[in-house]
């Protein structure tokens, strides 16, 4: 299984391929359906993907009908606002389309950022 800590160490370790080991967690977590994979706090260093990394961890929570971890609650929404598709003409959908627990730490995604095929 992999773990939320795990993530946010290989993202920190290649910045470049983010979204690889984002999306891993993402699938694993969805396999798994299985809290110790978002038990164990991990270091506030990013604050953007910080951000993403705790509004992805809530939402696959809610998602999957679990608590999530009370340490997610304390990591901070990113200091500027975060439009993870990089592409100035989807911000105005992002913002409109982002589920709240991104939209709560001013991070902005289309509706299905997180579906996989």
């Amino acid at each position: 299984m992999i773990t939320l800590k795990e993530t946010k160490e290989k993202i920190s370790a290649e910045p470049h391929w983010w979204k690889v080991a984002f999306f891993d967690f993402v699938d694993d977590f969805r396999r798994h359906k299985n809290l110790t994979a978002v038990s164990e706090p991990f270091e506030l260093k990013d604050d953007k993907i910080d951000a993403l990394l705790a509004s992805t961890a809530e939402f696959l929570c809610d998602e999957s009908n679990l608590d999530a971890p009370d340490w997610l609650e304390k990591i901070p929404a990113s200091r500027e606002p975060f439009f993870v598709s990089g592409l100035e003409n989807l911000k105005a959908t992002a913002i409109v389309e982002s589920p709240l627990r991104f939209r709560i730490r001013k991070v902005f995604v289309s509706e299905n950022f997180l579906n996989r095929v």
